[in-house]
C-alpha cells in the first residue's frame, strides 16, 4: 500500500493525474478483495463521513464505491426527517439502515447532524443537544458490543479552500446543485461550526469509535489517504478464487438477431 507518511501541515505538491489514477486503481483493486472478505466472513461495518460543507466527503465516498458492488457497500445520504419521523426517538431513523452480516454501510452525514447543523440553526433544543452528547458514546458503546465495526471520519478544510470551492460552486452549472441555503449559512458562521465540532469530538472520541480527521484541501491526496487508512482497519485477506472461462457460446438456436432502425424506436445519434 505504499509507505505511511505522517501527516504535515506543510503544503505538497500536487499530485499529477497520472499519479493519482495510478494510485487509486491500486485502491480500488484492494477494496475488491476487502469485498470478497467482508461477504465471506460476515462482517458488518459503519463507516460514517461528517465534516465541513464543500469539504469533500461525497468525492471520497464516490471513490470508494465506483468499483464494487452496492449491494455490499451501501450509501446511506438522509433526506430532512418527515413529521413522522420527528416524533421518533432520534437515532431511530438510522438504525433501520444498519448493517446486515456482509454489508458495508456509508453514511454521508448521519446522527451528527444533531452536534452540527442542528446546533448551529436551532433545529434542536438545547436540552436535546445536550442530550444527544450524553447518550451518543453509549450508543456507538452499544453498535461496537453488538459486532458491528464503527468508522468516523472527520473531513476538515481551511476557510480559504472552502471559500474557493463554493464560487466554484456558483460558477460551475454542474455543480450548483450542490450549493444549498444550509452552505451559505455555514459559510457565514464558520466559528459557529468550529465549536461545535471541538464540542463533538471532546464529547464523542473514545477509544472503541475514535474520530479519524481526514485534512481535506487537496482532494486528491485526501481520498487516497481515506481509502488506504479505511483500509488499514480491517485486516482482510485475498481470498482465493477460481480462473474464470468465458467458455463457448451456444450456436444451436442461431438466427440473425441484430436490431435494425426501420424496427425499433433508436436513439438520435449525436455523437
Amino acid at each position: 500500500m505504499g509507505k505511511e507518511k505522517k501527516f504535515t501541515s506543510e503544503k505538497r505538491p500536487k499530485l499529477s493525474n497520472k499519479e493519482y489514477e495510478a494510485e487509486i486503481n491500486k485502491l480500488h483493486a484492494e477494496l475488491v478483495k476487502l469485498q470478497y472478505w467482508v461477504q465471506e466472513k460476515g462482517l458488518k461495518i459503519i463507516v460514517v463521513f461528517e465534516g465541513r460543507d464543500a469539504a469533500g466527503k461525497g468525492g471520497i465516498i464516490k471513490r470508494i464505491t465506483e468499483r464494487v458492488s452496492p449491494r455490499v457497500f451501501r450509501v446511506v445520504a438522509l433526506p430532512t426527517p418527515s413529521e413522522r419521523e420527528k416524533t421518533q426517538m432520534y437515532v431511530q431513523r438510522y438504525i433501520e439502515h444498519f448493517p446486515a452480516a456482509g454489508e458495508i454501510i456509508i453514511f454521508d452525514r448521519s446522527w451528527y447532524n444533531r452536534s452540527g447543523v442542528e446546533r448551529v440553526m436551532g433545529f434542536c433544543t438545547k436540552k436535546e443537544y445536550v442530550r444527544f452528547l450524553q447518550y451518543v458514546p453509549e450508543f456507538e458503546r452499544a453498535i461496537a458490543d453488538s459486532g458491528i465495526q464503527l468508522i468516523k471520519y472527520w473531513l476538515d478544510t481551511s476557510m480559504e479552500e472552502q471559500e474557493r470551492r463554493f464560487k466554484q460552486r456558483i460558477q460551475d452549472p454542474r455543480k450548483i446543485w450542490k450549493l444549498s441555503p444550509m452552505d451559505l449559512e455555514s459559510y457565514r458562521r464558520w466559528y459557529d461550526y468550529s465549536l461545535a465540532r471541538d464540542d463533538m469530538l471532546l464529547a464523542t472520541d473514545t477509544d472503541y469509535a475514535p474520530w479519524y480527521i481526514v485534512p481535506a484541501d487537496d482532494k486528491k491526496r485526501a481520498r487516497l489517504n481515506c481509502i488506504s487508512h479505511f483500509l488499514s482497519l480491517i485486516p482482510y485477506e485475498e481470498l482465493p478464487r477460481e480462473k474464470v472461462k468465458l467458455g463457448d457460446r451456444n450456436m444451436a438456436n442461431k438466427y440473425d438477431d441484430t436490431l435494425v432502425p426501420e424496427d425499433r424506436h433508436f436513439i438520435p445519434q449525436k455523437y
